[in-house]
């Protein structure tokens, strides 16, 4: 496991092994799983915002958006 990114609201980890990322939303306590044909399209699409310099808040609303409707919570037992 690698991070990726990481800011006060998100943190990205990525899972070489499994070619998959985990996209965590630490304020709203929820994390997504993505991997193959879904990491794939993700990691070209996060590298092109992270890539073109952009501020911490632009990254953080990208990441919210794809994590938008699909992210579960987390549940601590």
């Amino acid at each position: 496991m690698d991070m990726f990114y990481s800011s006060d609201e998100y943190s990205v980890l990525a899972y070489p092994a499994q070619y998959g990322f985990e996209l965590v939303d630490k304020t709203g306590n929820r994390s997504l799983f993505i991997q193959g044909a879904q990491a794939e399209h993700f990691h070209r699409a996060i590298r092109e915002v992270v890539g073109e310099g952009t501020d911490t808040e632009t990254v953080d609303d990208f990441l919210s958006d794809y994590c938008a409707g699909s992210a579960q919570p987390i549940v601590y037992q």
